[in-house]
C-alpha cells in the first residue's frame, strides 16, 4: 500500500512539474509598425517591434515567438544557442494579429542580410508559417560568404538536436544585384566559385558535434541564384533528416543536395527548373536532386523536371562516395542531364520502379554543354585525383523509360564497374539507345572485355535493335514489344500503364543477390508495391507499374 501511494505522490509531482514547467512559457509578439522594442513584447498590446530585439530575448522551453501576420520585417531573427526541450521545443511562427480571415505569413526581408533566419546551435526549435526573400544588397558587405533564406548551423555546441523547418515560403534569394552574369567557366566549375543565394542550408563543419533529427516540411522555396535546399556534412555528421513535401522551383542550382550525410529520408518532394537561367545572377546548372559523400538515403515519391545545365543537370543522381542511396517510385521529366546517374567509389545504389520521360536530350557541344545527356550512366569518377573505381553493386530494375520519336537515347557504362543488374526494364525508345563516353571532367574508359558480376536480362524494347551492340554489356533475355501506353510523352504516370499485358505481364524476374552481394539493398531487393501502390507478385512484370489480371 505504501509502495502504491509512493508511486501516486511521484505521478502527480510529475505533473504538477510539467504544469508549471508550461505556466513558465512566455509568448513574444513583435509587429513591425504597431510595436516598439520598449515595450515586454509578452501581449499583442504591447509588442516589440524589431528582429534584431526578438534576436536577443532570453527565449526558454516551451516560449513561442509570434510574428504579426501579413507584416514585413526588415532585417534577420539570429537565434544564438536558443535551447528548447524535448516535447517542449521553441517556436517561431506567424500569429493572426487580428484573428480575420485572410491570415499572410510574415515576410522577413533580409536584403544586406547574410541570413533570413538563422539557428545558431540550437536545439529543439521549430519554425513554421513564415516568409522570406533576401534580394540583393543596398550595401555591398565584402564579410558575407553567400545569403540564405534559412541557415541552420553549429559553432560550439555538440549537438543541435530536433530542428523542424515547416511551410516556410523562400523567395528571391540573391547575394548580387541585378544586372550580374555568370560566365561559362563559372557554370562550368564544379559547384561555383561566387557568391550566390540559396533557400535552406545545414552546415556541420565541426566534425565532433552532430546534427541530427531535423525536418524541412511541405516548404516552397523558388528563385533563388543556387541550390533550393543543401545539406553540408562532414564525415556524416548530419544524420537523420526527413525532407518532405516541399516545393523547389527555378533553383539556379540543383533543387535539392546534401554531401556529408547519413540515415537521410526523401520524400513526396516536387522540383521543377533546376539550373534555372531566368536571371543572369543564377549559376544555371543543377540536377533536380543530387547525393555525395551520403549513406542511407532513401529518395522516393519524389518529381524531378526540366532540370538544366550543359553538365550533370540530371533528374536526380548519386555523385561519387556513396552507399545505399536508393531512387525509388519517382517521377523524372524533360531533365538536360539525364535520369539514371551512378559515379564512382558508391556502393549498392539502385534506381527501382521509377519513370522516366524525355530525359537526357542534352547534346554535347550544343549551346555549350560539355556532357552528353544520357539515360543511364554508370561512372567510375572520384575525383580528380583519384584513379576510377566502381560504382560497386548497382541495381537497376523495373523502371519505365520513354523517350519520343526523333530522340535518340544515349549511355555509357565505365568499365571499371564492378556487380551491374539491369531487368525487368521498359525501354521505349522509338530512336534506339547509343553508346556515348562518360565525361565527368575526364573520361571513363568504355571499352574492354566486359564487365564481372553483370546480371542483364529480362528487359522490353520497343525493337530489336535498341540496345547498341557496341555496348560494354548485352541483355541475355531482351524481350521485344510494344507495352502500348495509353498517352506516351504524358506528364501523368498513369498514362504509362501498359495496355499490352501479354508483353509485361509475369515477364521479369524476382530481382536476386548479385554474385558476392551478402547486402543487397536498403530495405531488400523484393518490392511489395509498384509506383501506383499496386502489389507486386512473386514474379514481378516489366516496368513500373504492374499489369493486373483485368487490366
Amino acid at each position: 500500500m505504501m509502495r502504491n501511494t509512493y508511486l501516486s505522490c511521484l505521478i502527480f509531482m510529475g505533473l504538477l512539474n510539467g504544469i508549471g514547467q508550461n505556466a513558465l512559457a512566455t509568448d513574444y509578439y513583435v509587429h513591425p509598425t504597431l510595436g516598439s522594442d520598449t515595450n515586454t513584447g509578452t501581449s499583442k498590446s504591447s509588442p516589440i517591434q524589431t528582429l534584431t530585439k526578438a534576436s536577443s530575448l532570453p527565449l526558454q522551453s516551451g516560449d513561442r515567438l509570434l510574428l504579426a501576420d501579413g507584416q514585413t520585417f526588415v532585417g534577420s531573427l539570429r537565434c544564438p544557442g536558443w535551447q528548447g526541450s524535448a516535447g517542449q521545443p521553441i517556436v517561431i511562427e506567424s500569429v493572426s494579429w487580428q484573428n480575420t480571415a485572410g491570415f499572410k505569413p510574415a515576410l522577413i526581408d533580409a536584403k544586406n542580410e547574410a541570413e533570413g533566419i538563422l539557428l545558431l546551435d540550437c536545439s529543439h526549435v521549430y519554425v513554421r508559417n513564415v516568409a522570406i526573400t533576401a534580394n540583393g544588397y543596398t550595401t555591398r558587405n565584402p564579410q558575407q560568404a553567400m545569403r540564405v533564406g534559412v541557415l541552420v548551423t553549429t559553432e560550439k555546441a555538440k549537438k543541435v538536436v530536433d530542428i523542424r523547418l515547416e511551410k516556410l515560403n523562400i523567395a528571391d534569394v540573391f547575394y548580387e544585384n541585378p544586372g550580374v552574369v555568370r560566365t561559362a567557366e563559372e557554370v562550368k566549375s564544379p559547384n561555383g566559385t561566387q557568391k550566390y543565394g540559396w533557400g535552406i542550408r545545414l552546415i556541420n563543419s565541426v566534425e565532433a558535434a552532430v546534427m541530427e533529427n531535423i525536418r524541412i516540411a511541405d516548404c516552397v522555396v523558388q528563385n533563388v541564384s543556387h541550390t533550393g535546399i543543401k545539406l553540408t556534412g562532414k564525415n556524416q555528421n548530419i544524420q537523420r533528416v526527413d525532407i518532405t513535401g516541399n516545393r523547389v522551383q527555378r533553383s539556379g542550382g540543383p533543387g535539392i543536395q546534401m554531401s556529408g550525410v547519413k540515415f537521410v529520408y526523401v520524400g513526396r518532394n516536387e522540383v521543377k527548373y533546376s539550373g534555372s537561367t531566368d536571371d543572369g545572377r543564377k549559376w544555371g546548372r543543377g540536377s533536380g536532386l543530387w547525393t555525395w559523400g551520403a549513406s542511407q538515403v532513401l529518395i522516393e515519391k519524389n518529381s524531378f523536371m526540366y532540370a538544366n545545365g550543359p553538365g550533370d543537370s540530371a533528374g536526380a543522381h548519386i555523385d561519387y562516395n556513396c552507399d545505399n542511396v536508393v531512387m525509388q517510385y519517382n517521377f523524372s521529366a524533360h531533365n538536360a542531364g539525364g535520369f539514371c546517374e551512378i559515379l564512382g567509389n558508391n556502393y549498392n545504389c539502385a534506381y527501382r520502379y521509377n519513370i522516366s520521360v524525355d530525359d537526357g536530350h542534352r547534346i554535347k557541344g550544343e549551346n555549350g554543354a560539355f556532357q552528353e545527356g544520357k539515360i543511364f550512366w554508370l561512372s567510375g569518377y572520384q575525383g580528380n585525383q583519384r584513379e576510377r573505381k566502381g560504382p560497386i553493386n548497382s541495381y537497376f530494375y523495373n523502371n519505365t523509360i520513354y523517350t519520343s520519336p526523333g530522340k535518340v537515347g544515349r549511355l555509357a557504362i565505365d568499365n571499371g564497374s564492378q556487380g551491374v543488374l539491369i531487368a525487368n526494364n521498359i525501354f521505349y525508345v522509338p530512336a534506339g539507345l547509343k553508346s556515348v563516353q562518360g565525361d565527368q571532367l575526364k573520361p571513363d574508359e568504355s571499352e574492354g572485355l566486359g564487365l564481372e558480376r553483370v546480371l542483364f536480362t529480362h528487359n522490353l524494347y520497343l525493337k530489336a535493335d535498341c540496345w547498341p551492340t557496341d555496348a560494354i554489356i548485352q541483355d541475355r533475355g531482351a524481350q521485344v514489344g510494344d507495352p502500348k501506353f495509353s498517352k506516351p510523352g504524358s506528364l501523368n504516370p498513369a498514362d504509362y500503364l501498359p495496355k499490352n499485358r501479354q508483353a509485361v505481364r509475369a515477364k521479369g524476374i524476382a530481382i536476386p543477390y548479385l554474385e558476392s552481394d551478402t547486402f543487397g539493398l536498403m530495405q531488400g531487393l523484393k518490392m511489395n508495391t509498384d509506383f501506383m501502390g499496386n502489389p507486386v507478385p512473386d514474379t514481378p512484370g516489366l516496368g513500373a507499374i504492374e499489369v493486373g489480371e483485368m487490366e
